[in-house]
């Protein structure tokens, strides 16, 4: 009772703030892990899905640092490793016959990370093993890019569990900070227009610009709204902290 509790207040305090995590693709097509092998899932080791995202070494994956973070009682706590895992390799979350599974052997959290909508909104998973696809590189904005993920494809649908893509437009940063107030220049991107988002079930999950990975889904207010961008961790900002 208590926990469904907390889960409620939680839900309310996310409609008063307006802002919510990205949990899947809107507007988008079908995607297949064979031309795009470095998108993995993140998933509880029960298999339930948390997040997306990118292979950038055979045993590292970028994703949003939300996706590690649990909601408690008392706040908010890095999730333990133990209780991760990668699914690699696998269009369909619902087959288990395609791909590969790892458990993950350590999570690096950005140490000024506090909440999606302040920023640093990236962590890094290490796997306990190395997986066999291909890896992508981190790059930078341009006027298009590429969302993949097995979330939601409207608000109030269940998520896909099957990859999908959407192409959306990067907006520049003055229309960013028009439009989502607490868009930090420089370290955030925000891209989408026309009913073309990441929705639930996203998070985490790759942007892709001209072949490398640009950023990872952050945040947005709702899912493809008229006049509300997506916005995203853009990785450049941070790749010191890294170190790819």
């Amino acid at each position: 009772m208590r926990g469904k509790r907390c889960a409620v207040l939680m839900a309310v305090i996310a409609l008063v703030n307006g802002a919510t995590t990205a949990d899947a693709i809107v507007g988008g097509t079908p995607a297949r892990v064979a031309d795009t092998p470095w998108v993995v899932a993140i998933t509880t080791t029960d298999g339930q899905l948390i997040c997306g995202g990118a292979l950038v070494a055979p045993d590292k994956v970028v994703t949003a640092a939300h996706c590690v973070t649990a909601k408690g009682v008392v706040g908010e706590n890095q999730r333990p490793a133990e209780q991760l895992r990668v699914v690699a390799g696998r269009t369909d979350l619902k087959g288990e016959q395609e791909g590969v599974e790892a458990a993950v052997a350590s999570v690096w959290r950005h140490p000024d990370y506090r909440e999606v909508t302040k920023g640093d909104d990236v962590a890094v998973l290490t796997l306990a093993r190395t997986v066999p696809y291909r890896t992508i590189a981190l790059g930078e904005r341009g006027d298009d890019g590429v969302v993949l993920g097995w979330g939601r494809t409207s608000e109030n649908s269940a998520p896909a569990m099957s990859l999908r893509q959407v192409t959306v437009p990067v907006l520049s940063d003055q229309e960013c900070l028009l439009k989502e107030p607490a868009y930090r220049q420089g370290a955030m991107l925000c891209a989408g227009r026309g009913g073309r988002d990441a929705c639930t079930g996203d998070s985490g999950g790759p942007l892709v610009v001209r072949g490398r990975l640009a950023g990872v889904v952050s945040f947005g207010r709702g899912c493809a709204r008229p006049d509300e961008p997506g916005v995203y961790t853009r990785l450049a900002h941070y790749r010191q902290a890294l170190g790819f």
